[in-house]
């Protein structure tokens, strides 16, 4: 487990690595670029590059963090690719069963898998489930995970690459936005961004806008760090209730 660098989330843990691209959030995917920058480096865990891979020796390591974090499970890769075995979901979800004091966010593109996953299980009430989406194409996958009975189903907009127009977010508990980072990074546009707020506050769910990405509000492209997280002068950063 490392600390993250991502803003809504305080560790990464990843008990699966690589992944296969699905959708167009997909297209410049900064965890295979990491992989195999990891891979050169000489890093066993990333031998194998961005193939799909499962680490059983990775599988405890939530169980030496005593103080509650919030962990963002997977970030280099996909728990419900189809290459993931079913006895191995089954492990990670007991590790998150014994480490309560803990909150865990799953984000997937695969909803389908997901939903039919936990249509056959509990989800652990620590365990956030949540899904990617970034185009009106992906918008279906909201869907999926509505009726699912998890403490805290969320929505991960990022890259947000079109506007997504009007969305049905009945049963969604957090919405996260955010710009495409990196050399090839699709600019994405402040109208995008407000209508997904905008329908977010009507619906009284909570908002957080991670940043702009490579490309700023002003339609000018430059490093991220300097693109910042302000939208319209304010940063908005919101997070879901969780008892």
């Amino acid at each position: 487990m490392a600390n993250s660098k991502i803003e809504w989330t305080n560790k990464s843990w990843n008990p699966v690595t690589g992944c296969s691209k699905v959708s167009e959030g997909c297209k410049h995917c900064y965890a295979e670029v990491m992989a195999r920058r990891l891979k050169a480096m000489g890093q066993i865990k990333y031998s194998n590059g961005f193939h799909v891979t499962t680490h059983e020796e990775s599988l405890n390591e939530p169980l030496k963090w005593h103080k509650p974090q919030m962990i963002f499970v997977c970030s280099m890769g996909d728990l419900f690719h189809e290459k993931v075995p079913d006895d191995f979901i089954d492990r990670v979800m007991k590790t998150i069963e014994k480490t309560p004091q803990h909150r865990y966010q799953l984000l997937t593109k695969r909803a389908d898998r997901m939903a039919v996953y936990f249509s056959n299980h509990p989800i652990p009430h620590n365990a956030w489930l949540g899904v990617t989406v970034e185009c009106k194409s992906s918008i279906p996958r909201i869907d999926l995970i509505r009726k699912l009975n998890a403490s805290v189903k969320f929505l991960s907009c990022e890259p947000l690459v079109e506007d997504l127009g009007k969305m049905d977010l009945d049963g969604i508990n957090w919405i996260i936005v955010g710009g495409e980072s990196g050399m090839q990074a699709r600019p994405m546009k402040e109208d995008w961004v407000l209508n997904v707020k905008q329908q977010a506050e009507t619906m009284n769910i909570p908002f957080f806008f991670k940043q702009w990405g490579t490309w700023g509000a002003d339609g000018i492209k430059r490093n991220k760090h300097v693109n910042g997280k302000l939208l319209q002068g304010k940063i908005i950063q919101e997070l879901p209730k969780f008892e």
